[in-house]
């Protein structure tokens, strides 16, 4: 299953260096019109790596739209699958395919309360909320909270743009020591929401602060990417005996999109780890899975039975089932 999206034109108008590895793109489409979005949209963009291959990837919308012209920032990633290294090589003037704005991460401002949470470049998403929820408190003195944590001060995009919406209440944390979410969640009134966006450590760690709270799971609401594992990106092997095939899965490659290639059949939705519909079940490992999604269990993910396909990679041998069956 593949989303059915409308592409169209854009053209990059303006760049923008927010931190030292983090660029801001102002995309303009071709038809003069970009649409209107509610915080946590993104956009798709079709890039070509410079390997030669043709990727779509997510990036956040940041701020606030104008209609004319959509933000998005691209953190550049020297050991990923190529898309930021392409990203980074465009100029002002440079055209590519871009979709409408989507929408997987939104803000309800019904709750009573909030917390957002973001680890480097996820605070992409959460500059709108950050903005629409400072705007929300004055009116109605619902408390928000923003924990932002990077690993140097160099690396705090957008920090003065969140502190004009939220002022004192953002808080920067430096350094790789853990942060302190259980006190942040002990302050949330009951039925306060929690948003969250950044690396999958971080996401875990928001998750079980979440669980051993007792809070509500459908007040957590997070957005993922799935380039930070614990493993190093690296090529591995897969073999799908119900295919007779043994494929090499490049380090600049997902396995999904591997196993798309070579005529294995897999479903998809959301290519960020959250939805599950590309996880597989796996046979055998020869090395280590590393899983980089959010929605396998802790258990799930020790047993090492099932496999993301659109985020999570290995070191080694996978032997994996897929879902073809031989007609009788």
């Amino acid at each position: 299953m593949k989303s059915d999206l409308q592409w169209m034109q854009a053209q990059v108008a303006a760049l923008c260096d927010v931190t030292p590895t983090v660029r801001e793109f102002e995309l303009r489409p071709e038809s003069g019109f970009a649409a209107s979005y509610e915080p946590g949209a993104h956009l798709q963009v079709q890039v070509m790596t410079v390997q030669g291959r043709l990727q779509t990837r997510s990036y956040s919308l940041v701020g606030e739209g104008d209609g004319q012209c959509w933000r998005i920032a691209v953190k550049r990633l020297d050991d990923g699958r190529g898309g930021s290294l392409a990203m980074w090589q465009l100029a002002p003037g440079d055209r590519l395919q871009v979709s409408a704005p989507q929408n997987h991460f939104a803000l309800d401002l019904s709750a009573p309360g909030y917390l957002l949470v973001a680890g480097g470049i996820g605070i992409t998403p959460l500059v709108l909320m950050a903005q629409r929820l400072g705007a929300h408190a004055k009116r109605s003195g619902v408390p928000v909270k923003m924990l932002y944590g990077a690993r140097h001060a160099g690396e705090f995009g957008y920090l003065p743009h969140l502190q004009e919406a939220l002022g004192e209440n953002v808080i920067a944390h430096e350094g790789s020591a853990p942060i302190d979410f259980q006190a942040a969640i002990a302050e949330l009134p009951p039925g306060g929401q929690l948003y969250t966006c950044g690396p999958v450590p971080m996401l875990e760690a928001v998750k079980r602060a979440w669980e051993a709270a007792g809070r509500a799971p459908a007040d957590l609401r997070f957005e993922t990417f799935g380039s930070s594992g614990r493993l190093a990106t690296q090529a591995f092997t897969v073999r799908i005996p119900r295919h007779d095939l043994s494929i090499t899965v490049p380090a600049d490659c997902t396995l999904l999109d591997a196993l798309d290639a070579a005529g294995v059949q897999t479903l998809s939705d959301c290519k960020r780890g959250e939805c599950g519909l590309c996880a597989m079940d796996v046979l055998a490992v020869e090395g280590e899975v590393d899983h980089r999604d959010v929605f396998l269990s802790a258990h799930e993910k020790a047993a090492t039975t099932r496999i993301c396909a659109c985020v999570s990679r290995a070191v080694g041998t996978l032997t994996l089932d897929s879902a073809y069956r031989a007609d009788s």
